[in-house]
């Protein structure tokens, strides 16, 4: 891997690790409906410009159907559910759920698309499911005030990417990454506006929140889409998609710093775990990968 390639791994990994402190800022004042729409309609905003530089926008209506379901499951669901656990679940917790992300992928491949799988990565989905539990055994509290529902949105919302992932393998095959982002972002917007207008927040918002609502749109979705494809294009897929070992470092230092969140041991064990499960599942280690 280049220099400029390593550089551009770490950038990603630190940007989407910071994701997760931005709307534990934010959420508090905006609300998760207000804050996802806000994302969504900003990087779309942010997206929009080279979308219409590069001539996609016919590519974009072309498959509308398709992105419109990508929309809603890679990028309005999964927000949503990881700006309600937000609320009362630390970034570092949330980074390491959203780990998960590439096991679930295999999995649904493996239940819908019928994508066989070696022993070893199906060892690793066991060993990636086995971490989940270990990092969410000590926060499934469901009484009153208990961080028990905000613990099944976080750890349901790598799902809806896994299927998300799939979905775009099966319908949007040939369709440049550009075009699926930016109709993605347009979609998600669009679906949740009517929410968003009635749930908006009555008290004016400070600009803490504003700051941070912004950098999570502009900066953790529209520009990272942007490093992403490019580190697709250098290196490749599967390099690209190790980015997903170095989340959870960056979103754990970043909540223990700014928040002074706590390194629980359920926490790194989980983590250490998931991401032992995640490299076996993705092909990266215990035999050829793809």
């Amino acid at each position: 891997m280049r220099r400029r390639d390593l550089l551009d791994l770490l950038l990603l990994a630190a940007v989407w690790g910071g994701s997760f402190l931005f709307m534990r800022l934010a959420v508090g004042e905006f609300g998760p409906v207000a804050l996802i729409e806000l994302r969504v309609g900003l990087a779309a905003l942010f997206l929009l410009p080279a979308a219409l530089w590069r001539g996609r926008l016919p590519v974009i209506a072309k498959h509308w159907k398709a992105i419109l379901v990508v929309g809603t499951l890679n990028a309005a669901l999964p927000f949503l559910l990881y700006a309600y656990a937000a609320q009362s679940l630390g970034a570092g917790f949330l980074s390491v759920a959203n780990a998960v992300t590439p096991v679930w992928g295999a999995v649904v491949g493996w239940l819908w698309l019928k994508d066989r799988l070696p022993w070893s990565r199906s060892l690793g989905l066991a060993i990636g499911l086995l971490g989940i539990v270990v990092l969410v055994w000590d926060k499934l509290d469901f009484q009153a005030g208990g961080t028990g529902p905000a613990v099944l949105a976080a750890v349901s919302a790598p799902v809806f990417y896994g299927i998300a992932a799939n979905w775009t393998k099966r319908f949007l095959t040939g369709v440049d990454a550009l075009s699926n982002a930016t109709g993605s972002m347009l979609a998600a917007t669009l679906l949740l506006l009517p929410l968003a207008l009635a749930t908006w927040p009555q008290a004016p918002v400070s600009a803490m929140a504003w700051g941070a609502t912004i950098l999570l749109a502009v900066v953790c979705t529209g520009a990272a889409y942007i490093v992403f494809f490019r580190l697709i294009a250098n290196v490749g897929p599967t390099g690209a998609v190790s980015v997903t070992f170095l989340v959870p470092v960056f979103g754990v230092v970043w909540g223990a710093w700014f928040l002074d969140e706590a390194m629980t041991a359920s926490i790194l064990v989980g983590a250490g775990i998931i991401l032992v499960g995640t490299a076996l599942a993705l092909g990266l280690v215990g035999g050829k990968h793809r």
